[in-house]
């Protein structure tokens, strides 16, 4: 709970200033999360979090209706109110708040805490400071749709979005000159209604994959290969062929929608859906000249077979690209632009499905055959992993400044009246020390780093800094990410960029009790394969 679940919110809340918590559907070791007065107090007390919080849709509900952790529907309202929860999303509390005073399981001040709160951020927000039509966001209306800052904008979280998984030989980019024909194939390949995930908007003039490929080779043609994006028949793989063996070369488009992924509807299998993979191998095998595979969805996905077949040169994963998804997809594979994108999450093998997905732990346990979960603990193979992500260039890095050394002694909160610090502990064999008793901000130092482009193409690539300890510790991460940015670096060209290292936060650790804590020896940063040691000592 201390080391992965909450650093996210915790983070929300301290650095970027988050008004409003929501509280899952889930019970956390059988409590109802709404009705945790100390995850919820937790944000207030600790973290110094002011504003409201509010449940997820119907979670409120839930608790009598479906978990049966309330006797009544009053019960689970007055459950939430004492726990901190100050508004619901749904209807329970507008259904069952006034009975529940009269039962007397809610009294008045737990009404007034909640009102507090939503009220306070209402103020904030100037919501009766006049009319909203001479406020800041007044003059905002149907004119502001679709313009063309917008569409700018999309683009360009389109083009950080690409990842380039695989790039044989340097396959990619296209020669707009040298080609004469290409093909795409997949049912996503001409499909516009598919180009945004769960919860997109109505999308502005959307343009296909075929119709971006299209305005650089004319001679593009097109087929579905399968009906569907579940592809739960080869019907069309003869067409497909077909269309794929006149081509110099061929692009085809597999992966997910919102068929296999959405809220409330969980993938069983990491694998492509129905088909697809038969259609995928099918093609390779028939093609001129090897294809090039482009993955949709916002899961990971094991392509294995992919990864390892020569006959498949290229992979790239675009997500859910957006309304201007055709117009990116033909931009980097003609190399308009050179694709930096990064991984956001490990992408698993199959065997991976049948580890519990109610099984919480984070840490491998060889005992029971558990191989952990996510970069920081997971000991199993991986088809690609978290950060993992190409480009058309090659990126090196330098140290130019970092620390070899760290002295706790010299910032021991303690240490004017110690010649050693009082909370320096050791067990089974290792010295470390309680993060909250060390002056953490004396502690934070900035890293330098070199950024080199050896390649013949500008690029916008993105620096990921981890680190790790070289102390065997109980349950440490195998590594953790300290921060990244994204730089612009010209071809033969380099630049600089700086991270602001907070030991206290990035290289500690958390204990078995929960407690975070800094262990004294040798830490490693890591660029890649580049890496620096710095040496913690009391």
């Amino acid at each position: 709970m201390a080391d992965t679940y909450q650093p996210p919110f915790r983070s929300c809340v301290e650095e970027g200033e988050a008004s409003c918590l929501m509280c899952s559907y889930n019970q956390v070791n059988g409590v109802p999360a709404c009705a945790r007065h100390d995850l919820l107090q937790k944000a207030r007390d600790e973290w110094g979090f002011k504003g409201y919080i509010t449940s997820d849709c119907d979670a409120v509900a839930i608790i009598h209706e479906d978990q049966n952790y309330a006797k009544s529907p009053e019960d689970g309202v007055a459950d939430v109110l004492k726990a901190g929860m100050d508004i619901n999303c749904g209807t329970y509390l507008l259904r069952y708040t006034e009975s529940a005073v009269k039962l007397g399981k809610v009294q008045e001040e737990d009404i007034d805490r909640a009102l507090l709160n939503l009220f306070q951020v209402q103020l904030r927000l100037g919501l009766f400071d006049g009319n909203p039509a001479n406020r800041q966001y007044g003059h905002l209306g149907p004119a502001n749709v679709c313009t063309l800052e917008h569409r700018k904008l999309a683009l360009e979280a389109a083009r950080q979005g690409i990842v380039l998984l695989k790039n044989d030989r340097n396959f990619l980019p296209l020669e707009k000159e040298e080609l004469t024909s290409l093909a795409i194939i997949g049912p996503a390949a001409n499909d516009t209604s598919i180009l945004g995930g769960g919860y997109s908007g109505i999308p502005c003039n959307p343009r296909s994959f075929f119709d971006g490929l299209q305005a650089y080779i004319p001679k593009t043609s097109f087929a579905t290969g399968c009906n569907d994006v579940p592809c739960e028949s080869d019907d069309g793989f003869e067409d497909a062929i077909r269309v794929a063996r006149e081509a110099e070369v061929v692009v085809v488009v597999a992966g997910l929608n919102l068929t296999e992924e959405t809220e409330d509807h969980d993938r069983v299998s990491l694998l492509l859906p129905g088909k697809q993979m038969d259609l995928i191998n099918a093609i390779a095998h028939i093609s001129k000249k090897p294809l090039i595979l482009v993955l949709m969805g916002g899961g990971p996905l094991d392509i294995s077979f992919a990864k390892a077949n020569p006959l498949i040169a290229s992979i790239l994963w675009i997500g859910y690209p957006g309304e201007v998804g055709g117009q990116v997809l033909a931009e980097a594979l003609f190399g308009q632009f050179n694709p930096g994108g990064r991984l956001p999450v490990t992408w698993y093998p199959e065997s991976f499905t049948k580890v519990p997905m109610n099984d919480m732990h984070m840490r491998a346990d060889p005992s029971r055959g558990y191989p952990g979960r996510t970069y920081r603990f997971y000991t199993g193979e991986v088809v690609y992993g978290f950060g993992y992500g190409l480009s058309y260039s090659n990126y090196s890095y330098k140290f130019l400044s970092a620390p070899e050394h760290i002295t706790l002694f010299d910032y021991s909160s303690q240490a004017h009246i110690s010649r050693e610090p009082q909370y320096a502990a050791t067990k089974d064999g290792l010295d470390y020390m309680h993060i909250d008793k060390i002056s953490c901000e004396a502690l934070k130092f900035f890293t330098r780093i070199s950024v080199v482009n050896r390649g013949d193409i500008d690029g916008s690539h993105v620096v990921l800094l981890f680190s790790k300890t070289m102390t065997q510790a109980k349950g440490s991460p195998k590594k953790q990410l300290i921060g990244f940015e994204r730089v612009y670096v010209e071809a033969k060209g380099s630049t600089e960029i700086g991270f602001l290292i907070d030991p206290c936060k990035h290289l500690s650790t958390v204990n078995e009790e929960g407690e975070r804590i800094l262990i004294v020896g040798a830490h490693v940063l890591m660029l890649e394969n580049l890496e620096h040691v710095l040496f913690i000592e009391k």
